[in-house]
């Protein structure tokens, strides 16, 4: 799981440099990355949206799954 400085950094590169940011996340031939780059050689903006998106949101499963939530209360 990612803590929130390595987070922060990639939402950063992901601003300036959107596909940069989808790279270093998922990688450089996957089609979060090729998305990212066909969004932001139409439009800048586009491409930002998109980063963050699957910065923060594609595969999140495997990040916050309900065993590593902090504040998760386990009835038995």
């Amino acid at each position: 799981m990612p803590n929130k400085c390595e987070l922060c950094c990639e939402i950063l590169i992901a601003v300036l440099i959107p596909p940069l940011g989808v790279c270093l996340r998922h990688g450089c031939c996957t089609a979060e990355f090729l998305i990212c780059l066909l969004l932001t050689i139409l439009g800048y903006v586009p491409g930002i949206i998109y980063a963050l998106y699957a910065i923060v949101f594609v595969d999140r499963e495997q990040y916050f799954d309900e065993s590593r939530r902090p504040l998760y209360v386990q009835q038995y």
